[in-house]
């Protein structure tokens, strides 16, 4: 057994700066579609409270450990209360309660529309508050900067004046 936590072996794997383009393409590939099928079985039944070791839940969903890890490092940031990825080990004991609203907004932040255009969603979300929660999420990332007043432009106060004979003497 390594003397690393299963979240530092898994960080290895996922990140392995040895493996060609295409191994991790592939990798990735392959990850993104057992991490939809997880979502798949967890959206179904939304509010049930899925519990157990690192270990159940593997088995549970027909994974080895380090997938299991990969998946709970993804959904942790989504949950109710977070999981200690960090120090967990095959025998923790981990939570999947996710807060709906979060997790889709996350979806929608990580640009994961394979998760976020689920049909399950349809179930929990109408479309209207599937639409909403995205905009929620895509505007909460937009910077936008007020138009900088000139110095020749008519001062913000009402006065008449030009800003730089106003309120932009002392500026």
């Amino acid at each position: 057994m390594s003397d690393k936590s299963l979240l530092e072996q898994w960080r290895d794997t996922a990140y392995n700066q040895e493996q060609t383009k295409g191994q991790m393409e592939k990798f990735w590939g392959d990850y993104f579609l057992i991490e939809k099928g997880i979502y798949e079985q967890l959206l179904a039944n939304p509010d049930e409270e899925v519990m157990g070791t690192v270990k159940e839940l593997a088995e549970k969903y027909g994974q080895d450990i380090l997938t299991m890890v990969g998946f709970l490092d993804g959904i942790n940031d989504s949950l109710k209360e977070p999981n200690p990825i960090e120090t967990m080990t095959e025998d923790t004991q981990v939570s999947l309660a996710f807060d709906k609203e979060k997790l889709y907004k996350n979806m929608v932040d990580a640009k994961a529309d394979w998760l976020y255009e689920l049909p399950q969603w349809d179930a929990i979300f109408d479309a209207e508050t599937q639409k909403q929660l995205y905009l929620e999420q895509k505007k909460s990332g937009t910077i936008r900067k007020e138009k900088k007043i000139g110095r020749n432009d008519p001062c913000p106060c009402g006065s008449g004046k030009k800003y730089k004979k106003c309120c932009g003497k002392n500026a």
